[in-house]
């Protein structure tokens, strides 16, 4: 009678085994599984971003061809034509800046104001003006914009069109993702952080903004972050809330370039837009990382501590 052994290696009195047939094939599976995720994401990284570096490499082409190659030049950058000497380059840079920071200054406070009141509101209505909030986000932008363009010139008189009228239609477009991402916190908080503040002897105000505001400042950054990128990359309601020239952002100017004549400016124009809004968006994931660590609370490692005995416990 023979008797077949499997192999197997020990280390430390613990006998190992190799894996079964079945075993290597699922970490076959997953490892193919691995490498197909890779290749996708890299797929994907190359289809969006070609594109861009393309545009950014036409910005500096010695010629008037946005498509030949015409040699290496800084005529874009630093010539009469160029984005930081022409009026209405300069111009449309300053105003798409404005329009984001305004932005940002409005949908963030407001933002976060509406989603504590909605998540901290118990009432028949709560639900339906939950709902309501988060309209603009399933409404279509030009149907917004349309229905933004026809309030403000027949019934809101007191809004002009251009800057007053652009901002407030980014708001109105904004706002329910700052409610979303806020909301989406909230839900992770429980009330009892502002009712134990309450029961230490803090007021109302002073629990909302020691024990609740903390806790929201993730949130806060991540709604700045994308306030910022929504409203610099704006186009249809900045469209049609403007009024003349001097109300003109950096998608509207693109889009009425290149409708005729386009030159290499409209590439350094759109690459000082990309460029500034990835810097700006980097920042604040760097300062999202910052708030958010400093608010994990450190693990404290646990020691043994020796058994006390009992008060006649082991008498004989």
């Amino acid at each position: 009678m023979s008797v077949t052994h499997a192999s197997s290696s020990t280390t430390g009195g613990t006998t190992f085994s190799p894996p079964s047939g079945g075993l290597r094939v699922r970490l076959r599976r997953l490892r193919w599984s691995r490498y197909g995720l890779v290749a996708i994401v890299a797929a994907y990284l190359t289809w969006s971003l070609v594109p861009v570096l393309t545009a950014f490499l036409f910005s500096f082409n010695s010629g008037y061809s946005r498509s030949i190659w015409q040699g290496f030049s800084l005529r874009w950058w630093t010539g009469p034509a160029s984005v930081f000497t022409d009026p209405t380059y300069y111009d449309a840079i300053r105003h798409s800046f404005l329009l984001a920071v305004l932005a940002v200054l409005i949908t963030v406070p407001l933002g976060v104001s509406l989603s504590i009141f909605l998540s901290r509101w118990r009432g028949v209505t709560s639900k339906p003006a939950a709902f309501l909030s988060t309209v603009p986000l399933v409404v279509p932008e030009l149907v917004l914009a349309l229905a933004m363009f026809f309030l403000v010139t027949r019934l809101l008189h007191f809004v002009p069109l251009g800057t007053t009228a652009q901002v407030a239609g980014q708001v109105t477009f904004i706002l329910p993702l700052v409610i979303v991402i806020t909301r989406g916190r909230l839900a992770s908080i429980p009330i009892g952080f502002e009712e134990a503040a309450m029961d230490l002897g803090a007021s109302p105000m002073h629990a909302f903004r020691l024990a609740l505001i903390p806790l929201l400042q993730p949130a806060i950054v991540a709604s700045a972050i994308v306030a910022f990128a929504v409203s610099i990359d704006d186009f249809v309601i900045t469209q049609y809330m403007s009024s003349t020239a001097a109300t003109q952002s950096v998608p509207m100017l693109i889009y009425t370039a290149t409708r005729g004549t386009a030159t290499p400016s409209l590439n350094a124009m759109a690459t000082v837009m990309a460029v500034t809004t990835v810097v700006v968006t980097g920042l604040g994931y760097i300062l999202y990382r910052f708030v958010a660590r400093s608010e994990q609370i450190p693990t404290i490692a646990r020691e043994e501590v020796p058994a006390v005995p009992v008060l006649g416990e082991g008498a004989a």
